[in-house]
Formats: C-alpha cells, structure tokens, sequence
C-alpha cells in the first residue's frame, strides 16, 4: 500500500471512530423545537422552553447535569446562533440544546439504532489525481454569509473570509470558503455526482490554512457527509450559492448505506 493510501486510509480510520461516538450525530434519535411556553418532550426529562434571547430548562425533579453540576433550579442558555450548541445530561443519554434560528433540543442515545448498526462510510477509492493546488483570495473583510438548510424554512449565517480558486480539466473554478472549526477553511459544494452517487444536500471540504502566497491544497478524497446524510435529526447548511461544480468530483464519502 502507498504511503499516500495508507494515510487516507487512517484518515478515514479516525473519521468513522469520531462517527461513531456514543454521544455523536449517528446517536440521535430526536429533534424538538422549543416553544415560549414551557412544556415536556416525549421521552425527555424536565420541561423547556425558550424566549428570544435564550433556552430554558425546570428539572421539575428530574436528575439532570449541565458542566458537571447538577441542575437544581432553572436553568438558562444563552447560545450564538448557528454555533456550538450545549450538552445536559439525563442518565446515559446526553440532550444538546442548540440555536437555529430559534431554540431546539436534540437527545444523543448510545443505544441509539443508527449508531448500533453503523459499519462504516461508503467512499471513492483515493486518488492522488484529486489532491488539486489553489489559491486563496481573501475579501477585504471577511463577509458573513447565510445560506439555506436541510429543514425547510431555516436558514444558516456563517463568516466567509475569501474565495478558493482552482483549476480542473483546463477550466478555472471558483468556491467561497468559511471559516473552519479548528483553523483552515470548510468548503461546502455539490457537484455531478450529487444525488447519484454521494449525497445530494451538500459535502465538506477541508482544506488547511493557506501558504505565504495564499496558496491551498484541495484533498478531495477528505470530502466528508455532514450529519444530515445520516440523521433527519441535523439541520445541516445548503452550500452558498455558485459552490456547485458542474463536473463529477468522484472522490470522497458516498451516499451513506444508512440512507
């Protein structure tokens, strides 16, 4: 095996291990959006709610966690929108109190079906012919951004901090670039092979933080699923307009066997 397969190939070692947390997006099992009345969920302990700024919650007894305290009283959190949501724990099962727009709870069970079945992520064979050189050409000031989602009706804002051009058969490229969770950038695209063979919604890329020169590398063979291609219970971006690529990327995650 080359060295370029094999460090795919542990790659892709990692990314399912991260999938298949007991806690992460393939243990889901439900998705509810807060109301200003305070009320209980089907299943979930306590009664919640939310106002414009905030979610609530009343343990009303039940013994929930939040930081590893318990949560004698009211309990308020206050959330960027479209950010990292909260965690509360209930027992084994963990309720994530996140901000789209309004507020939503979501429980993450380990002993979820989803999760339990899990067997990998169908993906293209690497090809060292998908690892493209860029260019990075940042914005004057980074421009935030709001794109559609997966759910009806909700929308995303994330900060956009410059443009990402390449090339592929002898034709100039262009996609707009956001920030990334830990340095870099995440490039949200489709492309021809979108809806056939991968999911239709949307892929991330990855891709490092640019050179002195602004250059960038694009690997598309890391092109990953965001959760929504594995749970109805994620509220996944759309990708930004034009970061669609006519072309069959044909590298990277498949359409996932769970779907």
């Amino acid at each position: 095996m080359s060295t370029f397969t094999q460090e795919w190939q542990d790659w892709k070692t990692r990314r399912e291990s991260d999938l298949a947390a007991p806690h992460g997006w393939l243990a889901l099992v439900s998705l509810d959006w807060l109301t200003d009345a305070p009320r209980e969920y089907p299943g979930i302990p306590g009664r919640w709610w939310q106002d414009a700024d905030a979610a609530y919650v009343d343990p009303a007894g039940a013994p929930l966690e939040h930081d590893g305290h318990p949560i004698t009283d009211v309990r308020r959190f206050e959330l960027v929108n479209s950010g990292a949501g909260t965690r509360v724990l209930a027992g084994d099962v963990e309720i994530e109190v996140a901000r789209r727009s309004g507020y939503l709870i979501r429980v993450h069970d380990p002993k979820a079906e989803v999760l339990r079945d899990f067997h990998g992520v169908p993906a293209y064979e690497p090809s060292p012919s998908w690892v493209v050189p860029g260019r990075f050409e940042p914005f004057d000031a980074p421009r935030p951004t709001t794109v559609g989602a997966v759910v009806e009706g909700l929308s995303h804002v994330y900060t956009a901090p410059g443009l990402v051009h390449f090339e592929h058969d002898g034709a100039s490229h262009t996609l707009t670039a956001f920030n990334g969770k830990e340095g870099g950038f995440s490039i949200l695209f489709t492309d021809g092979t979108s809806g056939v063979t991968t999911y239709a919604a949307n892929r991330s890329l990855p891709v490092g933080p640019p050179a002195a020169d602004g250059t960038v590398t694009l690997d598309f063979n890391r092109a990953v699923n965001l959760p929504c291609a594995f749970t109805d219970f994620a509220t996944c971006p759309l990708p930004p307009a034009g970061n669609h690529l006519a072309f069959a990327v044909e590298a990277g995650e498949k359409i996932p066997y769970e779907r």
